[in-house]
Order: structure tokens, then sequence, then C-alpha cells
């Protein structure tokens, strides 16, 4: 690449990154993953959280209701995040907290079905066992290190806009509704993918319009790169009003409804309406398609507009709106730094680096899996065909597991709003953790694949753990004796 082209594809690669990424992900994924985030925070007692994820529920019930709890969410790290800082806020311990942002990403239930089909059920098996137990391990640690800031945040968590500590029925429904809302909009199953009409608009030029995006955003799906069509830009522009009226309308709702905030409450239905139909721009005009997700998607939000209507208070709903806000106002920010700095990293680190260094089961080709799984984060379940190809390309099994725990986790984006909510000391330490496990991950499967006896591997990586342990326990307490002796 020439010196002087090289600003110009720095900032394509950027905005192409981004552009693609809000129009295909943040839609039907984060925008739920908001509105639940709110939910949780809003209408919902603490009492909810806390009696099976908080600091003092039994571990036996805490760390498997996070595990589970996570399983259940197709999506991506920048999804889980908002979710994450919900129930953090609500009371959760560091531990369980910690255990569901790790293990939901990684080891849901789609991933691992994906997973299987497309590598093969030795890697689906590893990375569930292995995400399970280094996502419980991690939490452990986690709360185990931090256990005097946890104890703190417990006492402290935020118990406002609960509207009392008994558990409404309408809050459950309507918190059920809007995960249905999110399974809605990202499930790719062929009930939802399936087009069932279609109504040609005669809109003429759009099918250019494409075209151009394409050749001045350009893409390569192979490696997991997503471009940005005529449907993407219309709501790219519609996410732009919407940021534009927001504040006005939703960052105030807590002091009454305005025409602002009924506005921008229609034009994120519009933008979810949209981003779930079929658009196929043609020669013709635009073809529209009513898809099962796009009927999936209208029937939750209608349904999730009734219950809040007449079953929730008006003063509750304001309150789920405006927390709602304050979670966008937090982690958005955020995302849109993260994500245009991963883009604009994409132009000078290549796979071909991979399939060199990675070509043996080494330390180092362990730490370069998870290093590119940082840098070059894709959106949930684009990893795996991602991962496909390195495995063809010659990239050894254990970098291509350690890839495989570390990109759903360690996105640049995902790090710097995990810090904004537990803090850097705490962020940094996830990440160095789930960078030690995702390489031990990746070493240990490894080994395995080219022979290693697995009581061996299993006995080395118990004699790990119990070092790891021993190590933590007494820097607890030598935490908690320097604490006392303060």
């Amino acid at each position: 690449m020439e010196t002087a082209a090289l600003p110009v594809e720095i900032l394509r690669s950027g905005f192409g990154s981004l552009a693609s990424y809000l129009a295909a992900h943040v839609l039907l994924c984060l925008v739920p993953a908001f509105f639940i985030a709110g939910g949780l925070s809003a209408l919902l007692p603490k009492s909810a959280i806390t009696r099976f994820l908080g600091r003092s529920a039994p571990k036996a019930v805490a760390y498997p209701a996070a595990a589970a709890a996570g399983s259940l969410l197709a999506v991506c790290s920048c999804t889980i995040v908002p979710l994450f800082a919900g129930i953090y806020r609500k009371g959760a311990g560091l531990g369980p907290a910690i255990t569901f942002l790790f293990f939901a990403p990684a080891a849901n239930i789609l991933a691992l079905t994906y997973t299987g089909a497309a590598l093969g059920a030795e890697f689906a098996v590893a990375r569930f066992v292995l995400s399970l137990v280094f996502g419980i391990g991690i939490g452990m640690i986690m709360a185990l290190v931090f256990s005097e800031d946890d104890r703190v945040h417990a006492n402290e968590a935020d118990g406002g806009f609960t509207g009392g500590e008994r558990l409404q029925p309408a809050a459950v429904v309507l918190m059920l509704l809007m995960i249905t809302l999110l399974v809605a909009g990202t499930l790719k199953v062929g009930i939802l993918l399936d087009s069932y009409a279609s109504v040609t608009v005669p809109i003429h030029g759009m099918d250019a319009v494409e075209t151009a995006l394409h050749r001045l955003l350009p893409f390569d799906p192979a490696k997991g790169e997503e471009g940005i069509g005529a449907q993407g830009a219309i709501l790219v522009l519609l996410l732009g009003i919407i940021a534009a009226v927001a504040p006005r309308g939703l960052g105030r709702v807590d002091e009454g409804f305005n025409r602002w905030t009924w506005a921008a409450l229609g034009l994120v239905v519009l933008t979810l309406a949209v981003a779930a139909m079929g658009m196929q721009p043609q020669g013709g005009g635009v073809t529209l398609h009513m898809t099962g997700r796009m009927l999936g998607v209208v029937a939750a939000m209608a349904a999730i507009a009734w219950v809040a209507h007449r079953h929730i208070d008006r003063f509750e709903v304001q309150q789920w709106l405006w927390e709602s806000w304050r979670f966008v106002r937090q982690i958005f920010p955020l995302l849109v730094v993260g994500v245009f700095v991963v883009g604009v990293l994409r132009v000078f680190l290549r796979p071909e680096w991979v399939e060199t260094m990675a070509g043996a089961n080494t330390v180092l080709a362990n730490l370069v899996g998870v290093v590119f799984g940082v840098f070059m984060y894709f959106p949930t379940l684009v990893e795996v065909p991602v991962a496909r190809m390195f495995l063809s390309l010659g990239m050894h099994p254990g970098p291509l597991l350690a890839y495989l725990m570390a990109d759903p986790e360690l996105s640049l984006q995902s790090i710097l709003i995990t810090a904004s909510i537990i803090g850097r000391p705490k962020a940094w330490t996830y990440v160095g953790l789930v960078a030690l496990f995702s390489t031990g991950a990746g070493l240990t499967f490894g080994a395995w694949k080219d022979g290693a006896s697995p009581w061996l591997l299993g006995g080395e990586l118990a004699l790990f753990l119990l070092v790891l342990a021993a190590v933590l326990y007494v820097i607890h307490r030598r935490t908690g004796t320097m604490a006392k002796a303060a």
C-alpha cells in the first residue's frame, strides 16, 4: 500500500467498520439490551437479583445461575455489557456478574451449536467445558481479589427506582417480552429469516446507491468483514436522528413525558422495524420483504407497549426509560470509539501473520490468537467462520481455540465499557485473567490434539489452578492485614 493512500485507507476502514456495525448489530442487539438493562435497574427489586447473584448468595447457586442465564443469550460482548452493568448495579456480586460477562458471549447455545457444525464437536465441547470452568474460576478469583470492594458495592448497590421490594408480575412479563424482542432480532433460524410476503416500491436509484456504498467501503466476507448497503445507510441515518432527539426526549423523561419522548420512542420503533425487514434494491425499485424476524420484532414491540401502558405505573415507565437512556449515555460513546479504532487497526493487522505465527501449539502462538481476538473483533458467530478460515490456512487447533475463547470476551470496545462500569483496576485484572486462561485453554486443547494424555493434562491444569488459588489467597490475606492495620 502506498504511503500517500494510507490515511485514506485508515479512515475508510474505521468509518466502514463503524457504519457496518451500527447498521448490522446495534439495532436488533444493543437497543433491546439497553432497555433490558434499564428495566433491571428500574423495575426489579434489588432482592430479586441478590437472591440468586448477590455477594452473599451460595456459590453453588450464584455461579451456575450466572452461567445458565448467559447460555440463553446468543449475543456478542458489546450486547452483554449493558446487561452486565444492569445486574451489577442492581446488587449482583462481582464474581457472578463476571461469570455472566465471560460465559454468555463465549458459550451460549447458538455459539456452541454453530461451532460444532463448522469446526467439529470436539471444538464445541472444549469451548463449553473450558468456558464454564474458566468463567466460574475467573469470577471467583475476581471476587476474592476485590473482596473488600465487592463488600462495599453490596452495601452501596443502588436500590433506587425499584418501586418497592416486591417483585411485580407485570415487570417480569415486561422483562420477558424484552428478552423475546432481543431473541427475535438476533436468532438465525429459518422461521425468522424466511420471507412471507413482499412488495416492490417504485423508488429508483437505490441499487446505484448500494453499488456506490460497496465501492466506497469495500469488504471481504471471507474474512468476516461486513459492508453497508442502502438499507444500512437508512438505518445509520435513523440512528443519527434518534441521537439528536433522544437527549431531549429520553434524557428528560424523569421529569415527565414530552413530545420529544414520543418522537424518540416512535423513531426507535420505526428503526427496529426497518432493521428487521428484508430490503432488496433493484432496477425497478426496492423490494421489501416481510420476514419472520420483522413479524416477531413488531409483535414483541406491540406487546411491550401494551404491557407498559396498561400494567406498569406511569412513573415507573418514566424511570425505566430514563435508566435505559443513562446506560446508552454511559456505554454507547465508548462503543463507537472502540469499533472505529478496531476498524483502523484492521488496516495494519493481517490474517497471514496469524497463519505464520500460530502454526504450532506454543505459548507465543496462543498469545497471538488471544491478541488477534482483541484487535480483530467480530460480531457474535462471525468468529466461527473466521476460525474455520484460519484452520484451513494452517492455524494450529490450540491457538485457534485461544482465539475462540478471547474474541467474544476482549474486544477493545467492551474493555473500555467494562472499565467505565467497574473501574480500571478490576477491568484490567479481568482482561489479564481472560488472556491468561484463554492461552491456557489453547495450550491444553492443542496438547490434547497433539496426542498428550488427558490425565496428564488434567493433572497439570489442576496443579496450575491450585498454585494460582494459593497465590491469590496469600495476596488476599496480606491485603486484609494491611487494611486492618490502616
